[in-house]
């Protein structure tokens, strides 16, 4: 299913003068100046000057008289409109399909990416965050079709429209939401229509003869009932190559050899320029114009092309070809540079030198489960076990920490730690049972305690912490790793933290 994402920048002139020139502050009006005729008008008003009453079409002899210390730059509209691409460029980092919508917003569709990073929700927020954190005021809309995720990014407080939910979320906008010319809107203001609900409730024959048929088409695209095609970019002296074909295509196992003759193809450019592939985009292009984007990325750079292909083997069964498919493009999105590297002359030694290769495994499970599913536990010097670990990439380098010899740990760390009821003999002696999760386990053996103060040195709170571990073995062989946060004289509490394979 389509899901495409609106990019409004509602005040993208002022922020990139800002970004380009480093001034004015913040909280200081700016706005931009266009000339019609004689007269001097705003054409853009950041935030501050839009808090203070300014909009764009006023003179500029008004806005300075509303405003004594207004900065005024003159707009530079070509100029606005290719930052406006190159920033669509960036965009791609998030999916191959992405198309600047001019004056204010960009149109991304993630349906083939969102996975990578964890859901539409989490990529829109990654988007914003990464955004803001540029000086860039943006607002983001996740949809099943453009029209209606620009509509709900301008209009509405949505960021996300459930699939199949297009209808109900955007009835209640305005119909300025509709993408429509100001003479048509400023017709159905007269007639009382303001609303998108309204619109869709007349009959379609009388609103097509009184308002025209591009009316009628906004309305079908807001709502996903008519397909409204993305001209997506292309990354600039990016490796690609593309395919076409004489009769559209359909079968899977068409796609597959399509994907397998793309991969060589790619990989024949790659080796002549001694890079290797990091991300891979592939587009399939339908003849109805709707464009199918795949991504997958390897956990170092290669240019195998075998492998490469093997990594959309599963996607490709998701892949609806509707009418047929009449073109293809494979993209090396992100490359590094890779050398020749001689392999026959190691495995000939025997003598183990060579090291074993697991990024093709890596790339598989991560093509299978996602990136962040794949992962390996490398030790954090902490004398806290649950800050003990940390998780990075499966083939990140050695960090040349290891976790200490002679302190037995468990194959399983709780976290957080689960409360149990238990009971010592003695003080300061490890538990004669406990209970946990509702379950009563009569401990036969002990071994402890081992204390573990906090870290001092991170916080105050950290000096008063103290924990004494136990490792215990129940009357059916089950090991548990409990500790009890203060001593027994002091009402300590008991934890289960860990328990033993």
């Amino acid at each position: 299913m389509r899901r495409v994402v609106s990019l409004y920048l509602p005040t993208w002139p002022t922020d990139r003068i800002r970004r380009r020139l480093g001034a004015p502050l913040l909280d200081e009006p700016l706005v931009t100046v266009i000339t019609e005729g004689s007269r001097r008008l705003i054409g853009a008003a950041d935030h501050a000057a839009h808090t203070l009453g300014l909009r764009a079409g006023q003179t500029i002899a008004h806005a300075q008289a509303m405003v004594p210390n207004l900065h005024i730059v003159d707009a530079v509209l070509a100029e606005d409109e290719a930052s406006l691409t190159e920033l669509a460029r960036w965009c791609i980092g998030y999916s191959p399909i992405v198309a600047p919508n001019p004056p204010d917003g960009i149109w991304i569709d993630i349906a083939g990416s969102s996975h990578l990073f964890g859901g539409e929700e989490k990529l829109i927020a990654h988007l914003a965050r990464r955004l803001t954190g540029q000086g860039i005021t943006a607002v983001a809309c996740v949809a099943d079709a453009p029209g209606a995720a620009w509509a709900m990014a301008r209009y509405g407080d949505q960021s996300i429209i459930p699939p199949r939910c297009t209808v109900d979320a955007i009835a209640s906008l305005p119909i300025a939401a509709l993408r429509l010319p100001h003479q048509t809107l400023d017709g159905m203001h007269r007639l009382g229509i303001e609303r998108i609900g309204q619109l869709a409730a007349m009959p379609r024959a009388p609103m097509v003869r009184r308002f025209g048929k591009d009316v009628a088409l906004r309305l079908d695209q807001a709502f996903g009932h008519a397909f409204e095609p993305l001209d997506p970019l292309l990354p600039k002296e990016t490796p690609l190559q593309r395919v076409s074909f004489a009769e559209p295509v359909g079968r899977l196992e068409d796609l597959a050899a399509i994907v397998q003759r793309l991969a060589q193809l790619l990989c024949g450019d790659l080796v002549r320029a001694s890079l290797g592939v990091r991300r891979l985009d592939l587009i399939f292009e339908r003849v109805d114009r709707q464009n199918i984007a795949l991504r997958v990325g390897t956990a170092k750079a290669t240019r195998d092309a075998k492998h490469l292909a093997k990594l959309f083997d599963e996607r490709l069964q998701t892949v609806d070809p509707g009418f047929g498919i009449e073109a293809a493009i494979l993209i090396a999105s992100k490359v590094e540079p890779l050398s020749d590297k001689q392999i026959e002359a190691a495995s000939l030694r025997g003598d183990g030198a060579s090291d074993v290769d697991l990024s093709r495994l890596v790339d598989r499970l991560g093509a299978r489960l996602g990136a962040k599913h794949v992962y390996r536990i490398a030790p954090v010097e902490s004398r806290v076990p649950e800050r003990s670990t940390q998780r990075i990439p499966a083939l990140a380098p050695l960090t040349g920490l290891t976790w200490p010899e002679g302190l037995p740990r468990p194959a399983r760390l709780l976290d957080p730690p689960e409360p149990v009821t238990a009971t010592a003999l003695l003080p300061d002696h490890p538990p004669a049972f406990f209970i946990w999760r509702r379950v009563r386990h009569r401990v036969t053996k002990a071994d402890g305690p081992e204390r573990i103060t906090g870290e001092w040195w991170l916080s105050e709170k950290e000096r008063a912490s103290l924990r004494d571990y136990y490792r215990v073995e129940n009357e059916e062989g089950a090991r548990f790793w409990l500790f009890r946060d203060a001593p027994a004289d002091e009402g300590g509490r008991w934890w289960l933290h860990g328990l033993f394979a």
